[in-house]
Formats: structure tokens, sequence, C-alpha cells
């Protein structure tokens, strides 16, 4: 789920409300979440009420025990996404510098935002990816540019027409963190 709105993000934005939703991954009750979490089944009530008014759980049944009755929650998504326009671009966009962290921040938010857009109703939709890791020195940076901007224009060029499936292209190149060793 992509959330947009800046009431749904708070109200996921709480520590307990996070450990709640993850419990919430599969169907439980609140007494059930309690026991897991050593907390009393009116607190984890609560918290799961704030976060059906957000839209981010739902009743899925209900069970009568001892006369009384008792929700069945579950989350409404298996994760969830913030948007980055809930904080605001900080800086202007230097889309003129595609070998900048900027411009790669910016590309992700573009793709994370035409993501989150699709219809999640359509349990396959055609996708694809690619990934791998290439090593470029520094020197070698503006020509691998070139070549991947030269690539990727020959792909344009020969699969731009107007059959088969129309699918958007984004490539990101970014420093691989450290391997943990430990």
């Amino acid at each position: 789920m992509y959330l947009e709105n800046i009431e749904q993000a708070e109200s996921l934005l709480k520590p307990q409300r996070i450990e709640v939703l993850r419990q919430l991954a599969e169907p439980k009750t609140c007494t059930e979440i309690a026991h897991v979490l050593g907390q009393t089944p009116q607190r984890v009530y609560y918290q799961v009420k704030r976060l059906v008014d957000a839209g981010l759980v739902d009743q899925v049944s209900e069970r009568k025990v001892r006369g009384i009755h008792e929700g069945i929650y579950q989350a409404t998504a298996r994760s969830y996404w913030l948007s980055p326009r809930l904080v605001g671009r900080i800086g202007q966009r230097k889309v003129q510098d595609e070998l900048s962290l900027g411009y790669l921040l910016d590309l992700m938010e573009d793709v994370q935002a035409d993501v989150a857009a699709l219809d999640r109703r359509r349990p396959e939709l055609p996708s694809i990816g690619v990934s791998g890791e290439i090593r470029v020195p520094t020197e070698h940076r503006q020509q691998f540019l070139a070549d991947l901007q030269s690539t990727l224009q020959d792909l344009f060029t020969r699969y731009g027409g107007s059959e088969g499936d129309a699918f958007k292209l984004a490539v990101a190149c970014y420093p691989k963190g450290e391997e943990n060793d430990d």
C-alpha cells in the first residue's frame, strides 16, 4: 500500500502500532496479539482501532467468545510505502546531472510513485526485472554513461512501436553497500 495521506503515515509511524501491524500479517484477535506482545487486550485494541480508522487494517471476521463478540483483524497490505511527497521536496531537482545522487533519488521517487499507481487487483501484471553488479573506474564513468545511453536508445528505437505491452524503463547505478562478513 502506497501511503500519500499524512494521517495514514502518522497512524503507522508509532512503534507499538508497527509491532501490532506485523502481527496482523495473518488474521488475529487483539487478545492473541496482546499475548504475543505482552500487553493488555485493551491496549492492543486501541492500536488496532487507530490502524482500522487509517485504512491500514481490516476486520476480516468476528467470533463469539463467552458471549462477547471478538473481532479478527488483518493488515490490508503486505507492505507499506511512504510517499516522499509526504515530506516534500528538499532542494532543487538536478535533472541535468545524471551522475548525481540527487538525480538517482528523484528517479527512484518517480519509480516508486509509478509502481504504487499500478492496479494491485491484477495479480499477474507483466513486469521485467534485471539486476547485476558492475565496476566502473571513476575516470570511465562519463564513457559508461554514454555507452549506457547509446544501448538504451537502441532498445527504445527497436521496441518503441505501438505493438505489445507498454513498459517504462528506469536504470539506476548506485554504490554497492559494503558486505558484512560477521
